[in-house]
């Protein structure tokens, strides 16, 4: 079984990227799930109700998101209808939608885990750590991925090294720089400390770089916009399972550019 898993889609030119190229790209590894984190998709923040269903259109199965899933309200009257869209597991228990989930494909029981890291990130209202301990003692599944939607490097690795081998594989989101560091940890699990993000190349993480300079050098707050011209790219990871036992044999790193 093939798994393909997609950094943080970011405003236009990431639904773009993903309606250009997905269809072909799994056709050519020939993928049997597709996983993204969507909390960026509409103008940067938030998913509407409208992108949500544009993306299943392109052949997103699950969708993943972070700390801005709910920037939107409409999102809090829709996610509530959906199982193929999670918010972060251990964010405000008051929020709807479900944090994580199980699906069942080819003869094979798949959880897919939605965290939020703790270190200087908001909304997060439990520790990760106890959050997934109650979903790994169900037992319940063949194959057991999360997002873990943190800040820090280091916490990121921290906790994949935790639960190597208690749970199939995790990916970090939400720095929006993809890390060369996939690998397969001592005992069994995938690792990437973070995907990166599909969108544009040429911004500072998906958005137009002027404002930012303002920002970063006199310190006036400027309103942030996506970059929806340039250089784009698509950032991911697939993760390939052998049938018989649920072992990962290997781990390709997607990293393509577009011009657009």
């Amino acid at each position: 079984m093939k798994i393909l898993v997609i950094g943080d889609i970011f405003g236009k030119m990431g639904r773009k990227i993903i309606k250009e190229n997905l269809p072909l790209l799994k056709k050519n590894h020939q993928i049997d799930l597709v996983i993204a984190n969507v909390e960026n998709v509409t103008h940067g923040k938030g998913l509407s109700l409208k992108h949500y269903e544009e993306l299943k259109t392109y052949g997103i199965n699950i969708m993943t998101s972070g700390n801005h899933i709910f920037h939107l309200k409409e999102t809090l009257d829709y996610i509530k209808k959906t199982d193929d869209l999670l918010r972060p597991l251990n964010s405000n228990p008051y929020h709807p939608g479900k944090g994580s989930i199980l699906l069942t494909l080819k003869n094979k029981k798949i959880r897919i885990t939605n965290l939020l890291g703790n270190i200087f990130m908001p909304f997060s209202s439990e520790n990760p750590f106890f959050s997934l301990e109650k979903i790994i003692k169900k037992k319940d599944c063949d194959i057991h991925l999360v997002d873990f939607h943190a800040e820090t490097t280091a916490e990121k690795i921290a906790f994949a090294l935790y639960y190597d081998g208690k749970i199939s594989a995790l990916w970090g989101t939400h720095t929006h720089v993809q890390t060369s560091d996939e690998r397969i940890l001592p005992k069994g699990t995938a690792f990437i400390t973070d995907l990166g993000m599909t969108g544009s190349l040429d911004g500072i993480i998906g958005c137009d770089s002027e404002a930012i300079f303002e920002k970063n050098k006199y310190y006036f707050s400027k309103k942030f916009f996506p970059k929806s011209e340039g250089n784009g790219q698509l950032n991911g990871l697939i993760i390939n399972f052998l049938d018989n036992n649920n072992q990962i044999t290997y781990l390709k790193r997607i990293k393509l550019l577009y011009k657009l």
